[in-house]
């Protein structure tokens, strides 16, 4: 006898048992929206930036209380023969709530919607009259709007369905149970403007953590721009110091290299400790050019010119004058012993201070000044306000200028000061320290010039 095949485990479940599974995993999430607020007890517009947008909330629930307590009462007891007490109770549970609604509108629903049924019942109990609205007196229907409201405003889309659809049940049920004799359009007419009042009130919220959701996302893009703008200028520092550094040691190892050959009577642990000298600064060489090979950006290649100084800062001064900036330089003549560094920190921070006067402010005159004073290599450059109103050359920068000036017056150890003037101007005033100046009795003796060879380099 031939029996049917069972279904494979693996396989789909009936269709019945699909639709019945879905349906009361459905149900589940429903109720679990309407037993469990999706946020916490915190008001609306709490982190709004003034005090009288937070203060909002709170004076509109005041307001909608004060206004539908004695409404409802009066309406309850003038128009549908409830006694004054029962009148009073009623009004109060379904009104007094709303009060909540600036912080716990999921928690009001629990108190005014069923306060809302009991006073449907005892309207049942009641003769009908000429005015009689059933199941909710206009009162109670345009407060429990507002509740809607609130609650499209805060709750998720799961949450205020249910509110819905369980508004709509009773609606419903009361509809069925109703006497010929009473009108019960409220019963259809409050689920339709309850479903338009929760969609705009979804609708506005929604939007509202969509704004949100972008401010942070641009405050998260800006702290990464800026970021990832510091790593690309210290990269590009450290390339150009690569041949401030790589000059030195390799001087060094050519001198320790030489060192046997120019000077005579050493001993052995000598002549081995010049060769350790040497070894070691060839392998802080090979090092350095493989560090410079991982800095270097994809398909670029070191550049071939040496470093610029001080001593380019006329040249500097000439090609910007040539491009329409008055510029006047002020180079003092006794600076001294500049290192490395400091000379090519002080060149490029005149260079991106220039290059932001022709961007923003063109044609603005510009004075330039470099003096040492008090162990420091004072760097000066001021601008005045462009001549005319005109639209910057560029309306966004790289976002490279100040933060290359920083970084490099930082690898100096020195500060920088930037800012705009009163009469509309801007001011870059870095200050880098300077070796102490060596006295001519304790300055070594004069060596020989050794130039490193180019394999070194």
């Amino acid at each position: 006898m031939a029996t049917s095949p069972s279904p494979s485990p693996g396989g789909p479940p009936p269709p019945a048992d699909g639709l019945l599974s879905a349906a009361r995993r459905n149900l589940r999430e429903l109720a679990h929206g309407l037993s469990h607020a999706s946020h916490p007890s915190t008001p609306l517009l709490a982190d709004a930036p003034k005090p009288w947008q937070r203060l909002l909330p709170y004076v509109v629930v005041l307001a909608l209380a004060a206004t539908f307590i004695p409404v409802t009462i009066t309406v309850l007891a003038s128009q549908y023969g409830v006694p004054g007490a029962l009148a009073g109770a009623l009004g109060v549970a379904q009104v007094a709530p709303l009060l909540m609604l600036a912080h716990r509108p999921l928690q009001a629903w629990w108190i005014i919607f069923p306060a809302d049924i009991v006073s449907a019942l005892v309207l049942l109990a009641q003769d009908p009259g000429r005015h009689d609205t059933w199941p909710w007196p206009p009162p109670t229907l345009v407060a429990y709007l507002f509740l809607l409201l609130a609650l499209g405003l805060r709750e998720t889309r799961r949450t205020v369905v249910a509110v819905w659809a369980a508004t709509a049940a009773a609606g419903a049920v009361l509809h069925l149970i109703a006497p010929s004799d009473r009108a019960t359009g409220s019963a259809l007419l409050l689920p339709i403007l309850g479903a338009v009042v929760l969609v705009i009130g979804a609708a506005v919220r929604e939007r509202g953590e969509a704004t949100r959701r972008l401010a942070e996302q641009e405050t998260i893009s800006e702290a990464e721009r800026a970021q990832r703008t510091l790593l690309e200028e210290r990269t590009r520092i450290a390339r150009e110091l690569h041949d401030v550094v790589a000059h030195h040691m390799s001087v060094i190892t050519v001198q320790a290299d030489s060192a046997p050959y120019r000077i005579s009577g050493l001993s052995e642990p000598a002549r081995e400790e010049f060769a350790s000298i040497a070894a070691a600064a060839r392998e802080s060489l090979g090092e350095m050019r493989r560090l410079l090979s991982v800095l270097r950006s994809d398909g670029t290649e070191g550049d071939r010119a040496p470093q610029p100084g001080l001593d380019r800062l006329q040249q500097l001064v000439e090609a910007t004058v040539r491009a329409g900036l008055p510029v006047e330089l002020s180079l003092a003549a006794d600076l001294g012993e500049v290192p490395s560094a400091v000379d090519l920190s002080a060149y490029r921070i005149v260079q991106e201070a220039l290059a932001n006067v022709v961007r923003h402010a063109p044609g603005a005159r510009t004075e330039v000044s470099v003096r040492a004073s008090a162990g420091h290599l004072n760097v000066l450059v001021v601008n005045g306000p462009a001549p005319k109103p005109a639209s910057p050359l560029e309306s966004a920068g790289t976002g490279h200028g100040l933060v290359g000036m920083r970084e490099r017056v930082r690898l100096t150890g020195g500060t920088l000061d930037t800012g705009p003037l009163p009469d509309g101007g801007f001011r870059v005033a870095a200050r880098m320290p300077l070796p102490p100046a060596r006295s001519p009795a304790g300055s070594p003796p004069d060596s020989p010039s050794v130039q490193p060879s180019s394999e070194d380099l």
